[in-house]
């Protein structure tokens, strides 16, 4: 444990925790960019956090529509991409997902989770408007 400790106190200093904290707040930007562009379609996922003063710069949970089971989209991104998404805590579960943008992560690694998302909400039958991946890019590139 305390080998681990101080290896990722070293990470840390050596990227810098303000480097750190803008890489965290650029990826969850970019999440939720991907969410955004993917609730267009006005019956699909949405943010579940409305308020953007009060969204985490840790997690992004998104909703699923009525009669659609996150746990199953997660079961999908699992088994098919090898991509494991947060679940729906207490009264939330089967309701939403998260997804997490925290640690040791990077532009590639969130943009390959938010597209293995995205083809498991098509192949689940999950109202979406497809290219969230490319919003996150913009997103990341603006």
């Amino acid at each position: 444990l305390f080998y681990g400790l101080e290896e990722s106190l070293r990470l840390i200093e050596e990227e810098t925790l303000e480097a750190v904290l803008a890489r965290h707040t650029r990826l969850a930007k970019a999440v939720r960019a991907a969410v955004r562009h993917w609730a267009g379609n006005g019956d699909g996922v949405t943010l579940f956090c409305q308020n953007a003063e009060r969204a985490s710069d840790s997690v992004t949970a998104i909703l699923l529509p009525e009669g659609h089971d996150a746990d199953k989209v997660r079961a999908t991104a699992r088994n098919r991409f090898n991509v494991s998404l947060g679940a729906g805590l207490n009264k939330l579960a089967g309701r939403v997902f998260r997804i997490g943008h925290l640690g040791d992560l990077n532009e590639p690694m969130i943009l390959g989770t938010l597209a293995s998302v995205e083809m498991a909400l098509k192949l689940n039958g999950v109202p979406h408007r497809p290219g969230g991946v490319a919003a996150a890019m913009e997103s990341l590139t603006a």
